[in-house]
């Protein structure tokens, strides 16, 4: 089993605190009020950590690739990533919210299947 793979649960534990992340700059109240989340300013050590842990995904996502147990998950949280991206790039600031909810659960939904079949194998 290819050690890159048991950061699976890290990566979980992240993808859940997005949605809650987002739910809380992007959710109804905000969509309610009429805010631009750009204007709500994130904290410095918040974004610091989140940029970094976005790095380290995307590097893991691409390094998973090379593991034959984690190439079909890794394509298909690349695959999704990057149709999420390209939605949310082109859609309309009330569709961010619906976009990364589905984006985060098909994530999440391939993270914990990822997680449950190593568990299986150790």
């Amino acid at each position: 089993m290819a050690p890159l793979l048991l950061f699976a649960p890290l990566f979980l534990i992240f993808e859940v605190w997005q949605l809650v992340l987002s739910e809380r700059y992007l959710g109804i109240k905000q969509i309610t009020r009429g805010a631009d989340p750009r204007t709500l300013g994130l904290g410095e050590v918040t974004a610091f950590f989140w940029s970094i842990i976005l790095i380290g995904y995307w590097l893991w996502m691409s390094l998973i690739l090379l593991s034959p147990l984690g190439r079909a998950y890794g394509l298909g949280l690349l695959a999704v990533s990057v149709i999420g991206f390209s939605l949310r790039r082109g859609g309309a600031m009330k569709w961010m919210l619906v976009i990364l909810t589905f984006e985060g659960a098909v994530r999440v939904g391939l993270l914990l299947s990822l997680c449950v079949m190593l568990w299986r194998r150790m």
